[in-house]
């Protein structure tokens, strides 16, 4: 396939393959807004899409899945095996779709969001914010084995987990860290762009008699509850999409609902997870700093801290929380995270105790784990 890059591009520029021309529109008016993005063209279907890529070769890709003549899913396998571009699947999917969805991400995609809402100018505002957020995450990945900084995401100003839950004074911190009674070892992890298969990874490689696992992975409302099922089968533990109430205990994981906050809550040496809405959190909901300041002052000293390849800040904030409170803290290397940019923030924020590949993030979680009840063992 011959194309025709332009590397001193200052635009990230991006093609949309949808076959509704009022999505094309809408899509184009967001990413247009964003002064580092640009559309570089339109495709109505994967046909057109190939001819516009043998002009030019955009940067991202936002590719809808239910499309005429070949569908997104073969269409995106082919781009993969021929001339990988990065994608970010967009579509209007929910449960009936999400498993197809959960097949684009394993075949390649490194994002999926919601198509736009334009309902309210509330919707559109957030449809927005985390399209371009897409785009740029997508653009910076490391897909083609080059190396490309993660860029700060700008824009409005941030909300921080203090909306969510209300921050502590250190001699309040200290305090709670005293008294705090030793339980059952728990892993907190945060991932965004590329974390899918990340997640997949690590949660693979872990026995059904595993520490309990929490989750922030940022996703679409109702893909979490898919993403949980297909991990549920291919894993020894037992993944599900949390519920408010839903008890934290050795052998399970719990994954964040997208578009809610999710809470680590004790109650004597029980754990818990809240669900709630609210703000979002650093660009978010859910929002990893939210789970990770909740850890920190809920586990403290019993908790792992666990921060995943992702784009902006989220959950550097609150590893350092969690670490201050006692909790061990890793964060994943450069060399193995899509994007750079969470596991960098924290670990130039120094929250990260250790900075480790991937691939040894499962022993990790292991080594805690044996170690927690070696110590719970002895206090007994």
């Amino acid at each position: 396939m011959s194309d025709t890059t332009h590397p001193g591009h200052s635009k990230i520029r991006v093609l949309i393959v949808d076959d509704s021309a009022s999505v094309r529109t809408t899509l184009s008016d967001i990413i247009n807004s964003d002064p580092d993005l640009e559309v570089m063209a339109t495709a109505a279907d994967p046909y057109v899409a190939v001819e516009r890529i043998r002009h030019e070769v955009p940067d991202v890709i936002f590719l809808d899945i239910e499309l005429p003549r070949m569908d997104g899913i073969t269409f995106l396998r082919k781009l993969m095996s021929q001339r990988p571009i990065p994608v970010v699947i967009c579509s209007s999917l929910a449960e009936a779709g999400s498993d197809t969805l959960m097949q684009a991400l394993e075949a390649g995609a490194v994002d999926v969001v919601t198509k736009p809402r334009v309902d309210t100018a509330h919707f559109l505002q957030e449809s927005r914010m985390r399209i371009c957020d897409a785009a740029k995450a997508a653009a910076h990945a490391k897909f083609r084995g080059i190396h490309k900084p993660a860029p700060r995401l700008t824009v409005e100003a941030k909300l921080t987990a203090d909306a969510i839950i209300p921050p502590k004074s250190a001699s309040r911190m200290a305090s709670i860290i005293a008294a705090m009674p030793q339980t059952d070892p728990i892993i907190c992890i945060g991932a965004s762009t590329g974390g899918t298969e990340a997640l997949r990874e690590v949660l693979e490689a872990l026995p059904a008699t595993a520490p309990g696992i929490v989750i922030v992975q940022h996703m679409p409302e109702k893909f979490t509850h898919a993403f949980a099922r297909r991990l549920n089968a291919i894993c020894a533990m037992q993944v599900k999409e949390a519920e408010h109430g839903d008890v934290v205990s050795p052998g399970r994981v719990l994954i964040a609902p997208g578009n809610q906050h999710m809470l680590l809550q004790r109650s004597g040496s029980r754990y818990t997870v809240g669900i709630t809405e609210g703000v979002h959190v650093s660009r978010h909901r859910p929002s990893v700093d939210v789970l990770f300041r909740s850890a920190a002052q809920s586990a403290g000293r019993n908790a792992l801290g666990m921060l995943l390849t992702g784009m902006g800040d989220d959950g550097a904030r609150g590893l350092l929380e969690m670490k201050e409170a006692g909790a061990l803290t890793v964060a994943q290397d450069e060399d193995t995270s899509i994007v750079f940019g969470m596991p960098k923030e924290a670990i130039q924020r120094g929250a990260a105790m250790r900075v480790l590949p991937l691939n040894r993030m499962a022993a990790e979680i292991l080594t805690y784990a044996r170690a927690a009840g070696d110590q719970r063992g002895a206090s007994i």
